[in-house]
């Protein structure tokens, strides 16, 4: 008996700090986690196909404050650079990254855990990368001026990373979706897909493997390569304030636009209380007004957690390598700032 009560509560405190747990893990097992970065496209894949089970394709759709996120985003990208380049170039272009990198493509799972809306963020997503595809190419000839990129290849490449992980999942899940409602309406069942409570969880824990691999290639490469260390702690100062700030300012601009019918923001996105999955469970934990909960989370997902691959890549291709330290040391910041998060959901407390 006291072995079972043991193991329960072994499994609440993993569910609850899945994250912080597998940050550790990674830095602790980095000889041995380091050697499995090929599996983070499948992992990436899955998590975001289970990820868009959970929705209606037809429910997404653009609003206000996602536009007003993608304008904050690109203004804070440029003062940003501008702002330090007087002072060192490269810690600039690491700085800048941390502002301009596109919304994380498994963005929408910590949204879901949270109570945040998975349909907005989704969409916010494909708009940010969207548009990161269009401003990278005309913007980093200025930021590094011995570039000697092409705008159309530029776009092209940035897309052509983005795109499969992105769309690749969404249309699978998409098409998972009428294959199931037209064979049960066949059979004469008016049954309409829906992912069961279980299968929602997988995505969450996919996340938590790849953050361990992602962790243990942070720590090898801190560890072995060759860094000037003024340059690496700026950084990493740097890319901690990038990550409160930007967290902050999507979490205040989100509150002004709630999810309900009668809210500031109108949408069809309204909070169905009898829907047995974990959106509902956060929603339903909180005394803040659910509709505008919801939009703070998505919003301050949306603006605050980074696509930090595709930062890394844009460093070591097109600006200074070494840039490539903020967009590293954001990913320890913005996982260590989602593993709170859910350890004060899981409490019940305002995030």
């Amino acid at each position: 008996m006291k072995i079972s009560k043991v193991m329960k509560r072994l499994l609440v405190f993993l569910k609850n700090n899945a994250l912080a747990v597998a940050m550790l893990l990674g830095v602790v097992g980095f000889p041995v986690f380091r050697h499995l970065g090929a599996l983070l496209p499948w992992l990436i894949f899955f998590m975001l196909f289970f990820t868009f089970c959970k929705i209606n394709p037809l429910d997404l759709r653009l609003h206000r404050w996602h536009w007003i996120l993608l304008a904050v985003q690109l203004v804070l990208s440029v003062g940003v650079f501008y702002a330090l380049r007087p002072l060192n170039l490269v810690l600039a272009q690491g700085i800048m990254l941390c502002f301009i990198m596109p919304a994380a493509t498994a963005g929408p799972i910590i949204t879901g855990k949270l109570g945040g809306s998975i349909q907005s963020l989704t969409s916010f997503t494909m708009l940010s990368n969207i548009a990161t595809a269009i401003v990278v190419p005309l913007f980093f000839p200025v930021v590094n001026p011995t570039s000697d990129m092409s705008f159309w290849w530029a776009s092209w490449t940035i897309l052509r990373k983005v795109t499969p992980l992105l769309l690749g999942p969404f249309f699978a899940a998409w098409l998972l979706r009428l294959l199931y409602d037209e064979v049960k309406k066949r059979k004469g069942s008016d049954e309409r897909f829906h992912l069961s409570k279980s299968w929602a969880q997988v995505p969450f824990y996919l996340w938590a493997v790849s953050l361990v691999i992602l962790m243990a290639q942070i720590t090898y490469s801190l560890i072995y390569d060759e860094y000037d260390a003024w340059v690496a702690v700026t950084q990493a100062i740097g890319a901690l304030l990038a990550c409160a700030l930007q967290f902050y300012l999507g979490k205040h601009i989100g509150e002004h636009f709630p999810s309900a019918p009668h809210g500031e923001d109108y949408t069809d996105d309204r909070i169905e209380i009898n829907e047995n999955d974990e959106q509902t469970e956060a929603l339903q934990s909180f005394t803040l007004n659910p509709y505008i909960y919801q939009t703070r989370i998505s919003a301050g997902q949306a603006l605050g957690q980074k696509n930090t691959t595709l930062g890394i890549w844009m460093a070591n291709t097109y600006l200074n390598p070494i840039a490539a330290l903020g967009a590293a040391a954001y990913i320890i910041w913005q996982n260590a700032f989602n593993a709170w998060q859910l350890y004060r959901a899981s409490k019940g407390r305002k995030c």
